[in-house]
């Protein structure tokens, strides 16, 4: 006989969040796809053009770690027309020992949207100034407002500037993180203008054609580009990629063939093999960070298996200590 916990969003929420707990679990994440004998394959994904939608399967077995997840993540950007959230989902733990069931974490899309947040903490920590204290989100979604409050735990934000193709959106948007996180939040419409100035910018949008131009970026900028998991997405021009200072992947692999990356590669812009640093090799202390206080720094981050486990083992442990959740036996 085999028992599962079951847990729902709700029971999920009172036990993991945004906090420096899941900024250092995707950490020590990243370091070990650096470090260790991690087995991630490919993601799987679904299309499903006429709807706008997509659906992706992630996994990995990071070595030592006694479960590991699958995370199936759908992804509708129309749904927000019939009232419907645009993403959702569930992982399932399963133990590394014997492959049986740990775990169904019900968490329509949450933990997916903690762990990505989480990565873009860890890549403001690694690669933006110390100082950096003026923040540009491109999107007006949950991921833009959760990049922007983990971007407060790494750094000394003081000033953040919103942009999104619907004005009224990035306007409320705006409004709600201002009354949040205690400092001007500011919605600009003219995306040059919402660059200007700042010290990192986050993009978190489904685009498929580029919404930041090279010329754009300025010496000593950081830009983490979030929204590229699909080989159809593009929020950055492929010359801004060339023209990096430095270029960081969360997985090589996956940024030639779905990130930022794979554009500037299709447009001839960079060799199909070129190496480029990875986020994990760089949190180990195996690679260089930023080498110095005006070079522009650019992370390409697709959203990895090894997030997922990391993020559901972290979400049993703390949901078991407080005994959340229903028991299934089978």
């Amino acid at each position: 006989m085999s028992r599962m916990i079951i847990l729902t969003e709700a029971e999920l929420r009172k036990v993991i969040g945004l906090d420096l707990d899941a900024v250092g679990c995707i950490e020590e994440a990243f370091a070990a796809l650096a470090t260790k004998a991690v087995a991630m394959p490919p993601i799987l994904r679904l299309d499903i053009p006429e709807h706008r939608g997509e659906v992706d399967v992630k996994t990995a077995y990071i070595p030592g770690i006694e479960s590991f997840a699958i995370k199936i993540s759908p992804g509708f950007f129309d749904n927000p027309k019939i009232g419907l959230p645009s993403t959702n989902g569930m992982m399932v733990l399963l133990s590394s020992r014997t492959g049986l069931v740990q775990a169904l974490l019900l968490d329509n899309g949450y933990l997916t949207d903690i762990r990505t947040a989480a990565a873009g903490a860890v890549a403001a920590k690694h690669l933006s100034r110390e100082n950096a204290s003026v923040a540009a989100v491109f999107g007006a979604g949950m991921q833009a407002r959760l990049q922007l409050e983990a971007l407060t735990l790494v750094r000394p934000i003081r000033e953040a500037r919103i942009w999104a193709r619907d004005a009224a959106k990035a306007e409320s948007t705006a409004a709600e993180l201002a009354a949040r996180l205690g400092f001007p939040v500011t919605a600009i419409l003219d995306p040059r203008r919402a660059i200007s100035g700042a010290d990192i910018v986050v993009t978190t949008t489904p685009s498929e054609t580029p919404i930041i131009t090279t010329g754009w970026l300025e010496s000593g900028q950081h830009l983490t580009a979030m929204g590229s998991d699909a080989e159809h997405k593009n929020e950055i021009d492929p010359a801004a990629i060339a023209d990096a200072g430095l270029y960081v992947a969360d997985s090589l692999k996956q940024t030639r063939r779905l990130g930022e990356l794979h554009h500037a590669i299709d447009a001839g812009l960079v060799a199909p093999d070129a190496v480029f640093a990875e986020l994990g090799q760089i949190v180990a202390g195996r690679v260089p960070a930023r080498t110095s206080d005006d070079q522009i720094t650019i992370a390409d981050l697709t959203g990895t298996g090894i997030q997922d486990t990391a993020i559901a083992t972290l979400a049993f442990a703390r949901a078991n200590a407080a005994k959340a959740g229903t028991a299934f036996e089978s």
